[in-house]
């Protein structure tokens, strides 16, 4: 499994934004972490998650921690990421 890191694309397992993909901006301690979508883009807003909420996906981007969420879509596009954040993950086939 990857690691939880700044950087880390995840997505959501659950809450309203479930099966949408987010970038961790910031460790807050073992148990939880703050993503950002961001919000224009995936429609996940910046919040404090849960690591038990969210799966960590193989791909990462280079951002600073707490980065915002304009230094977070610039990342993504300069990793031509863009597209594949869009895409949402369908939970049924992802849990199972």
């Amino acid at each position: 499994m990857p690691a939880i890191e700044v950087g880390r694309v995840c997505y959501k397992v659950r809450g309203h934004e479930a099966g949408r993909k987010c970038v961790i901006v910031d460790i807050v301690d073992e148990n939880h972490v703050i993503v950002t979508g961001p919000k224009s883009l995936t429609g996940v807003r910046r919040r404090k998650v849960n690591i038990s909420h969210i799966v960590p996906l193989d791909k990462t981007v280079q951002i600073s921690k707490g980065a915002s969420d304009e230094e977070v879509m610039k990342a993504l596009e300069a990793a031509n990421l863009l597209e594949f954040m869009r895409e949402r993950v369908r939970l049924e086939s992802a849990l199972a």
